[in-house]
């Protein structure tokens, strides 16, 4: 009888230090895995302050897209009409009034010869008649103002072939300066022959045309209808920049009214970005204030400016925003900065914008 209580004594005592050992080895398992995950939590603490500066620096962060100072510019068609030929390429830089995209205009290059053909006529015709006697100066002058339109014409086509030529790589750029300056000085002649002619009408006032003055000068605001139907055949940069891309091919139809822009443009000689500042913070921030931007794509770089501008409306967000609230739930204010060297930034880039404060913080 007793070894039988001492046997079950022992096997008592056999479990109670099992399940002892099983609680200590549990017991340390679960030490283990708290102080891992504190190890990791503060590693990744330690990764997000070297990602992102520190909140005590910074009066409020942003996000942003990378623009070229000019703003990007869409260019579309004047007219509906089919595409003859597109004259530039992606990042071809262009000049003011450089030719970018020629629609088909055999129907209005017909009309402008008709309406030179009755210029002519007319001409003929007022020519045959003796001007009356205070009339032959005024005459006289408006024929300088239409052959100084006609100059303006002919100076611009020689430019467009200047630049066609230097895009072939058969023309220089002297040819181009040479054809700009032609430009140049037959516009500011035409600028002095108007004057000349409201001088001379002020003068001597403005008696009534003979009938074929007055079929000439009919002729003449017909050709220069004609010559701005032309003109608008032809699609010219608004300012120096570059092409930043181009939806246009021959043959396609252009209109005005078309979603896409048949080419975007934009002056990339200095860059700028535009940020959504969170209506939260829009009392915060003034122009000139310095900021410092980030970049995804370089992450070992910051890139210095300064706010240049801040919209007087708060609308809705469309860039993500750095919290976790809806898109549709952030109201912002656009805010340009100025970029004091974008270095390798290029447009479209997303950024972040964080905004200094005004003096150091303790």
């Amino acid at each position: 009888m007793n070894s039988k209580f001492n046997a079950v004594s022992m096997i008592t005592a056999r479990c109670k230090i099992i399940m002892l050992v099983a609680a200590c080895v549990f017991a340390l398992a679960v030490a283990v895995a708290t102080l891992s995950a504190i190890i990791g939590a503060g590693e990744a603490a330690r990764a997000t302050a070297a990602e992102t500066p520190s909140n005590k620096l910074w009066q409020a962060v942003a996000p942003g897209r990378v623009e070229p100072w000019s703003g990007e510019i869409r260019i579309a068609a004047p007219v509906v009409g089919r595409i003859g030929e597109v004259l530039v390429k992606v990042n071809d830089k262009v000049f003011a009034g450089e030719p970018l995209v020629r629609l088909d205009d055999d129907e209005v290059r017909a009309r402008l010869l008709a309406a030179q053909a009755q210029i002519a006529l007319r001409r003929r015709a007022r020519n045959d008649q003796h001007p009356p006697s205070r009339g032959a100066s005024r005459r006289q002058a408006e024929d300088a103002v239409a052959d100084g339109e006609m100059a303006i014409v002919e100076a611009r086509s020689m430019l467009d072939k200047a630049a066609a030529a230097k895009r072939a790589d058969s023309g220089a750029d002297a040819n181009i300066d040479q054809a700009r300056a032609v430009l140049t000085r037959a516009q500011d002649r035409l600028m002095q022959q108007k004057a000349d002619l409201r001088r001379i009408e002020a003068d001597i006032g403005t008696p009534l045309p003979t009938q074929a003055e007055s079929q000439l000068n009919i002729a003449r605001a017909e050709l220069l209808g004609v010559q701005a139907a032309v003109e608008k055949m032809t699609i010219r940069a608004p300012i120096a920049s570059t092409v930043l891309q181009i939806n246009a091919k021959a043959g396609e139809l252009a209109a005005p009214s078309a979603v896409q822009p048949l080419l975007l443009l934009g002056d990339i000689s200095a860059m700028r970005v535009r940020a959504e500042l969170d209506e939260r913070d829009f009392g915060e921030i003034k122009i000139g204030q310095s900021v410092l931007v980030r970049a995804a794509a370089f992450r070992e770089k910051e890139f210095a400016g300064k706010v240049l501008s801040i919209t007087p409306i708060i609308q809705s967000g469309h860039l993500s925003s750095r919290d976790q609230r809806n898109l549709t739930d952030v109201n912002v204010a656009e805010v340009v900065v100025d970029l004091s060297e974008p270095g390798p930034l290029v447009v479209g880039m997303k950024v972040d914008v964080y905004f200094r404060y005004d003096t150091p913080r303790r």
